[in-house]
């Protein structure tokens, strides 16, 4: 069978995740994958062909841990990487920052949802509140992605605020 570039990314993703989920447990650091990858990852599991494909992956860590995260990928082949503003872990054979692994600083996390290979996820009703309050073009494409295979239930929506609740609304009037 002939991998199409669909495919080759998705294996990229996943194995850059495998190893950055490896380093991480191994180092006894917590994270949690957000974002476009982690909408993929969820939406994946109830309705492959209904996941949309992200060209990098963001990831929840304390910034108390970030020493420790420098020292724990390194010889996963990843390499630090400060640039624009932007914290980074970049595949040290090809270091493009748009293939990165983005870092986002977070105080403290929910519990993670454990995707089948072990990758740490944020939860769906905390993506969910992520992706309301950023509310930009691509996190509405998400949502819509995630309550297209009905896993934005009654009880993720009851948690919401009002403002939330309205932009969950003006996300569906333009489905």
């Amino acid at each position: 069978m002939v991998n199409t570039f669909f495919e080759n990314k998705v294996d990229q993703l996943f194995e850059v995740a495998g190893r950055l989920a490896e380093a991480l447990l191994r180092a006894g650091i917590e994270y949690r994958v957000v974002g476009g990858f982690a909408a993929y990852m969820h939406v994946n599991e109830v309705e492959p062909i209904a996941a949309r494909l992200t060209r990098d992956i963001d990831v929840a860590v304390d910034r108390n841990d970030l020493d420790a995260i420098i020292e724990a990928v390194r010889p996963f082949g990843f390499q630090y990487r400060h640039a624009a503003g932007v914290d980074m872990l970049v595949d040290a054979t090809d270091p493009k920052a748009h293939s990165a692994v983005h870092l986002l600083f977070v105080p403290d996390f929910s519990p993670a949802v454990r995707y089948s290979n072990g990758i740490s996820l944020l939860s769906v009703a905390d993506l969910l509140k992520m992706k309301l309050t950023s509310f930009r073009l691509k996190d509405r494409v998400h949502i819509q992605d995630l309550d297209g295979v009905g896993l934005i239930t009654p009880d993720f929506e009851a948690q919401l605020s009002p403002v939330l609740k309205t932009r969950l609304a003006e996300v569906r009037a333009t489905e």
